[in-house]
């Protein structure tokens, strides 16, 4: 398919499919908007009137069985994501997948294995947008031995820089039966560390949950076994050593950020600002890091994915092996927590 109109579905109409996914593929050309299946046909018809989408689906399955679908964009939360990205392939359409890839790691190597039975298809998944315009540079240094050898990382990520509130409903990412073994966004900052630094290899984690029972938005009590907080120590391949902490609970705590140091020098990557700073051996202190703008690449995640459709480039941000890859930490990390020990990461 190279300059043939691609005929995009979604399933799962969400807050980011919306404000991202639904604008990125109207402004590729040759795309056109051709259905929706949301949670119900009312929310879908709604989404349909705004962004003038021609047909709603009550039923997802419809929607990936039609002649006229070439690509679904599936914005679901991780429960759906494995069943729907089956049938999509199954029935011989492009797929890009909403981040937290599945519910675990098994679900994950399902995806990954109907994607392989599939290869004239494309597969991606979407990346977190926090780190993109910084990759390319961080990991350029990296190659370039700015730092040395790396010997530790520190990772330090906060969800929400408020306290903790116990009367908020149930979100969907405290709920283990849509989100699963997905905490907060861990899976998605170590995505971004796989890119610098590779996997890691052993994981041992610790894991706190702020309120044990909350109320979903009908009222109805459920126990919490979703954590609020995550505290991992990681050796990656390399050998170096990562600590890793993912949190709701940290208020007023400084801006997500991530230091790696070495043998030769340090970085500093402040996420939120998208800011680069580093110091070598005989420096007294970090100065910033200039980004070319050519660097800075940001969000271009359906624009990657037409091109993939077209065949004028490959997935990179991202592949359903990296994400099977964070899915394997993921369930590492959630073996870990429960058993107190220390756990292997698989390699898919």
């Amino acid at each position: 398919m190279t300059d043939k109109t691609i005929r995009v579905g979604f399933v799962g109409a969400g807050n980011n499919t919306r404000r991202r996914h639904i604008p990125g593929f109207r402004a590729q050309p040759g795309i056109d908007l051709v259905a929706v299946a949301n949670r119900t046909k009312e929310s879908g018809e709604r989404v349909a009137r705004e962004f003038s989408i021609a047909r709603v689906y009550a039923d997802w399955r419809e929607l990936v069985r039609a002649a006229d679908v070439d690509a679904v964009c599936i914005g679901t939360w991780p429960y759906m994501h494995r069943e729907i990205t089956e049938a999509a392939l199954e029935h011989g359409k492009h797929v890009l997948c909403e981040a937290r890839m599945a519910m675990d790691a098994a679900e994950g190597r399902r995806m990954l294995e109907a994607a392989r039975r599939a290869p004239d298809l494309i597969a991606q998944l979407v990346p977190a947008p926090h780190t993109l315009e910084v990759d390319a540079t961080l990991q350029a240094l990296l190659a370039e031995g700015y730092v040395g050898e790396v010997l530790a990382v520190e990772l330090q990520a906060t969800q929400q820089p408020r306290f903790v509130d116990p009367d908020e409903p149930l979100h969907w990412r405290q709920d283990i039966a849509l989100s699963g073994l997905n905490i907060l966004n861990m899976g998605i900052w170590y995505e971004a560390m796989m890119r610098w630094l590779g996997p890691a290899r052993r994981v041992m984690a610790m894991t706190k949950i702020a309120v044990p029972r909350r109320r979903d938005a009908a009222g109805a009590w459920h126990d919490v076994k979703v954590p609020d907080h995550v505290d991992i120590l990681a050796t990656l391949g390399s050998g170096a050593v990562a600590h890793l902490r993912i949190s709701a609970i940290t208020a007023l705590a400084p801006p997500s950020e991530v230091w790696i140091f070495g043998t030769d020098g340090t970085l500093r990557l402040e996420a939120d600002a998208k800011r680069l700073s580093g110091g070598r051996r005989d420096d007294r202190e970090l100065r910033e890091i200039a980004i070319p703008a050519e660097r800075r690449v940001g969000w271009r995640v359906e624009e990657e994915f037409v091109n993939a459709i077209r065949g004028r480039e490959k997935v990179s941000r991202t592949t359903f092996e990296d994400g099977v890859h964070y899915m394997e930490f993921t369930e590492a990390v959630a073996r870990s927590a429960a058993s107190g020990q220390a756990v292997e990461v698989a390699l898919p």
